[in-house]
């Protein structure tokens, strides 16, 4: 039995996390590094898009450095991470050059995202390498990322590319065979899942290996979120396996496989629901979240409780009921101190105009 995809495959974004290549050494392994260059290469060979979003930068530089464990401190990382990045960038060019593959450095933080313009560069970037048939090898900018502009973990920024390039599968590659669940004391690997409910959620596992890596099975599951809900299929596997690439992708039933929704919201919703991170909060009463939940109206002022955040007219904000909750989000059209100011008022245009407003009640 093969496993079948929500639809045709195309466009693959991979992701490489730093336990499939380090070893227990603290270093890159060679073999590892190598399987997954030939795994994409036999992508390419079919005619298939593959954008690659590989972690390894920090680990690289550690074993320069002499670091021992996963630093800690903020420049030390990033000191690593630019002594790391040449030579991981250095290790993958000369291999796939074997391969006879051009591939083409892309360093990102949220501020990329964040930024309408900026985001639409990056893609732009991506897709004209794509054209190029040069494969784009993607890592969050560790040199010059502070706590306000890291995502975190490459996990996320795995799903925030393949939602901007509109992938049709991210392949997350870790050091564990898939999202396990316990049954009659013993574990299995959940073969598919068709919707990622709290059950799932909190079948995740604490898998991180704090002296190389940054994610664990949790935030593996916030990305395939991301994706699903953007009607991306995403696949959690091994990455040490042999040939593993070519296998998933011709439908051998390894890993986890999270099915997608289907795609109902376009590019620029996208951004805006996954795309970007809040600059603030808009609080509304019952009235105003009946109204957007089940009426489709935009966003008016007369509804509105309070604002928090320093944001400004064309930042994106969530939308929080009375208890709490996210709604949704929205690119507002007045910032914090306008709508405080004017609190209960009428204004000429709609806070956040229902085109510009994706509801995330639920996901």
């Amino acid at each position: 039995m093969q496993r079948k995809f929500s639809h045709k495959i195309k466009r693959i974004v991979v992701k490489v996390g730093t336990s499939v290549l380090a070893n227990n050494k603290f270093e890159i392994d060679g073999r590892r590094l190598k399987n997954v260059v030939e795994g994409i290469c036999d992508l390419i060979k079919q005619g298939l898009e593959v954008i690659l979003v590989s972690s390894g930068a920090v680990v690289s530089g550690m074993s320069i450095l002499g670091i021992k464990c996963r630093p800690q401190g903020l420049a030390c990382i990033q000191a690593t991470a630019a002594c790391g990045q040449l030579i991981l960038m250095r290790r993958y060019s000369d291999l796939f050059k074997q391969k006879k593959i051009n591939c083409g450095q892309i360093l990102l933080t949220w501020d990329d995202f964040d930024s309408r313009e900026r985001y639409l560069n990056a893609k732009n970037t991506i897709l004209s390498l794509l054209e190029y048939k040069t494969l784009p090898i993607i890592n969050e900018n560790d040199t010059v990322s502070t706590e306000e502009i890291k995502f975190g973990d490459n996990d996320r920024l795995s799903a925030l590319v393949a939602c901007m390039v509109e992938a049709d599968l991210l392949i997350v590659l870790s050091d564990v065979d898939g999202i396990y669940e316990i049954k009659n004391s013993k574990s299995h690997i959940i073969e598919q899942v068709t919707e990622l409910n709290s059950s799932i959620q909190n079948l995740a596992k604490d898998t991180l290996k704090k002296q190389i890596s940054k994610g664990g099975m949790r935030t593996k599951l916030e990305a395939a979120k991301i994706v699903t809900e953007s009607g991306i299929d995403c696949i959690v596997a091994n990455g040490k396996i042999k040939g593993i690439l070519k296998k998933l992708v011709s439908g051998e039933i390894i890993g986890t496989h999270i099915l997608s929704k289907a795609r109902t919201i376009g590019a620029k919703k996208r951004w805006i629901a996954f795309g970007t991170k809040p600059k603030g909060k808009i609080y509304i009463d019952d009235g105003c979240k009946q109204a957007l939940l089940n009426k489709g109206k935009s966003l008016l002022a007369p509804g509105i409780i309070r604002a928090e955040g320093n944001f400004s007219a064309g930042d994106i904000v969530s939308i929080i009921d009375k208890d709490g909750f996210e709604l949704g989000r929205g690119l507002v059209h007045y910032s914090q101190s306008d709508l405080e100011r004017n609190r209960g008022n009428k204004f000429h245009n709609e806070v956040i105009h229902r085109n510009n407003l994706v509801l995330t009640q639920g996901k």
